[in-house]
């Protein structure tokens, strides 16, 4: 897609100050992204949106997330931490050594944060992701 195309592109505005705890992203992707749209409300989930479907547009779109330097707090080591304690509670037994690991570094504040996990999870479908044919871009401001 060239760049012209970008700048005609559909946006839509995360409004980061909303966004205390994983579970209010996702508050906040139903509100701003998919309005009235049933979904799983998990990362997987919020992967499959990306992709389109979901009432986001085929052609690619922009992510505008503003005041994301809240977010990046909010969803810092704390919230991994609580994020991660749920997954230990819920993951199967194969996967129980590598959650415990990832929640020994979240607790020591090294390591992905859910932050990390969902810009992670949108730069996949960026130009330079493994996803790019899906043409979403990703504005942190």
């Amino acid at each position: 897609m060239e760049a012209t195309e970008f700048q005609m592109a559909v946006e839509f505005v995360l409004d980061g100050s909303r966004i205390t705890s994983l579970e209010a992203f996702y508050d906040e992707i139903s509100r701003a992204l998919i309005p009235g749209v049933s979904w799983g409300r998990n990362l997987d989930a919020f992967d499959d949106i990306l992709s389109g479907g979901f009432g986001t547009p085929d052609e690619g779109f922009i992510i505008i997330w503003s005041n994301s330097t809240i977010s990046k707090e909010k969803l810092g080591y704390p919230e991994t931490v609580r994020q991660l304690k749920i997954m230990l509670a819920n993951c199967h037994p194969t996967n129980r050594e590598g959650v415990k690991r990832k929640l020994q570094d979240a607790g020591a504040g090294t390591g992905e944060t859910v932050f990390d996990w969902v810009v992670d999870i949108i730069l996949d479908h960026c130009p330079e992701g493994e996803q790019a044919e899906d043409n979403v871009r990703l504005v942190l401001d």
